[in-house]
């Protein structure tokens, strides 16, 4: 059966509307994305962006838990492209999951590659992005999982279910500015606004017309499914006057907790209730940026929509109320919203024993080179990132799962240092001697079925700041975080290894740690990244078992990269 895609600019998914898989026995949906050139029109200004099917935000993707999925994408743009199922397990199909020269090759201009895929014990909010380049910045949309025919929600069924996709607006070719940087080795120029469902909204010049609007009734209970799908921005949310129960992240229930306001990582979905409980109005959505680096640029911008309720008359000039967000560098908030979120003690198994016990430092770092226009960071620098020191190099003419199925020597190495080589005060002041990294194509080796333990540590080199990480093919236990440098012996004692919150994207936090634990379960090759964050590394992860005919390899690629990679073997 065909599933027809949703239109954003409808925004509302019914729940016996649009939703075409009503049966009870699982289904396959055919798609067709068509990558193209659109013109459109943002803060005054009209220039073509890359799109699928026209579309921007691009189509929403609706399916039960089981069901399949297969998309014919066909690229007429004029830039390779692949796409990426963020947060999709992707079991025995890695060739699926879509991180360029990872997985596969990039779909070159005018030619089309299917992606097939089962989605498997997973429900919630996902999304699917480009994942070439910076092509995500506009080729993006939401995935979104109900619950399988004669199941349903651990929470009373909403009225209405929206999904709200955060994201960055450049008022320039996005691929110029990521040229840009690479050419100059300086930070990329931050955007000129957020959207929401693609608007930035009427705080922003030549917006008033496109605002995002959702329509209640009062009493309408409302499921929000917020995506984050800014290229490099942590944000703020918020409804102005109305408080939001979180029931789920990143394609996990969890157990519900009331908020005001929500932080999103990029990669990262958050689902809320919204109760239409307030007096006849106009009620802004907001969001705006967490920043933690020091003296770093951003875009210190807010966009909004607008909940309308459906019985309000109002005049032209009449304003919708401003909710209070945080201030920008409020980490305090984003720690008190992170510290609730628990998983439901019945979905969950945490690993209690360790097989593999890895320590990874995240952070920035700086390469010298000859003063001239290549040489424009700090001091006549340029930006990298790493992880233990080492920052990733993707391949240029194969695939990482290519090479390893075909056992093609010369492509990378198994020698990725499961520790830091040398051993500091990462959160203190570091020694200039190790700002800058070196590189390579480095993965390490696992057993397939192990319980894995990574310590993410951030670090001082340039500065601190909350790193987004993202494990691809896996979700995983975010069991302890906090600040400073990571203790083993007095942290580790206050794991939560009862009911930690189940995610796919983790933000560790600015100056500070954060300790994920999962199974090695998904064979294969496959690699594991944070989310392009300015300079922010990429983790590199990727297992495979010997003898049988399908490997497993996932990736994220950015400006710039650190990886580590693991290789299961039997």
């Amino acid at each position: 059966m065909r599933a027809k895609f949703c239109c954003m600019r409808l925004l509302f998914i019914f729940l016996l509307g649009t939703l075409s898989v009503v049966t009870s026995f699982p289904e396959t949906h055919y798609h067709d994305f068509v990558v193209q050139e659109t013109p459109v029109n943002r803060l005054c200004k009209t220039r073509n962006i890359i799109t699928v099917n026209g579309q921007f935000p691009g189509p929403t993707i609706a399916a039960r838990n089981g069901d399949s999925l297969a998309i014919r994408v066909t690229n007429r743009a004029r830039y390779n492209i692949t796409l990426h199922w963020h947060g999709i397990r992707q079991m025995r199909t890695p060739w699926a999951d879509g991180p360029e020269y990872v997985t596969q090759c990039p779909i070159k201009p005018g030619g089309t590659y299917t992606y097939r895929f089962k989605i498997e014990n997973q429900e919630g909010t996902l999304w699917w992005h480009a994942h070439s380049r910076w092509l995500r910045a506009t080729v993006y949309g939401a995935l979104i999982i109900f619950p399988k025919s004669g199941s349903s929600y651990p929470f009373s069924a909403p009225k209405i279910d929206v999904p709200i996709i955060l994201g960055e607006w450049w008022d320039r070719n996005i691929v110029d500015v990521m040229r840009q940087a690479l050419f100059t080795g300086a930070a990329p120029n931050v955007s000129d606004a957020y959207t929401i469902n693609g608007q930035p909204g009427d705080l922003y010049k030549c917006s008033n017309q496109g605002t995002t609007k959702i329509s209640v009734k009062s009493g309408d209970t409302v499921l929000l499914r917020v995506i984050n799908a800014a290229l490099n921005q942590e944000l703020f949310f918020t409804v102005a006057n109305h408080a939001l129960t979180v029931v789920g992240a990143d394609a996990a229930y969890n157990k519900p907790f009331t908020t005001n306001v929500i932080m999103v990582g990029p990669g990262q979905t958050t689902n809320v209730l919204l109760k239409a409980d307030q007096p006849q109005g106009l009620y802004y959505m907001a969001a705006r940026a967490y920043e933690s680096a020091q003296n770093a640029a951003f875009d210190n911008t807010t966009t909004t929509a607008i909940l309308e309720y459906k019985t309000t008359t109002t005049s032209r000039s009449s304003r919708p109320i401003l909710p209070q967000l945080p201030a920008f560098n409020d980490t305090a908030s984003v720690t008190a919203f992170s510290s609730q979120l628990r998983s439901i003690r019945t979905l969950t198994k945490v690993p209690t024993r360790v097989n593999e016990n890895l320590f990874f430092t995240v952070g920035l770092g700086l390469i010298n080179c000859n003063p001239g226009p290549r040489c424009q960071g700090p001091n006549n620098t340029r930006f990298t990132a790493s992880m233990n020191n080492v920052s990733f190099v993707l391949p240029r003419t194969i695939s990482l799962l290519q090479a390893y199925y075909q056992n093609i020597p010369g492509i990378y190495t198994t020698d990725f240092p499961p520790s830091p080589p040398l051993k500091f005060d990462y959160t203190g002041n570091v020694s200039r001697a190790l700002w800058q990294p070196g590189s390579g194509t480095k993965l390490y080796k696992l057993e397939f079925g192990s319980s894995v333990q990574i310590v993410l540590q951030d670090t001082a080199i340039v500065t601190t700041e909350d790193h987004p990480i993202h494990l691809h093919g896996y979700h995983f236990f975010v069991v302890g975080q906090g600040f400073g440098n990571f203790n083993p012996t007095t942290d580790t004692a206050k794991f939560n290894l009862v009911d930690p919150p189940v995610r796919n994207t983790i933000n560790v936090p600015v100056g500070g740690w954060a300790v994920i634990r999962f199974v090695a379960d998904n064979p294969g090759t496959c690699l594991v990244g944070p989310l392009p964050h300015r300079f922010t590394s990429h983790l590199g992860f990727s297992h495979g078992v010997r003898g049988r005919k399908w490997k497993r390899a996932v990736a994220v690629s950015g400006a710039a990269a650190a990886g580590f990679a693991a290789m299961l073997r039997d």
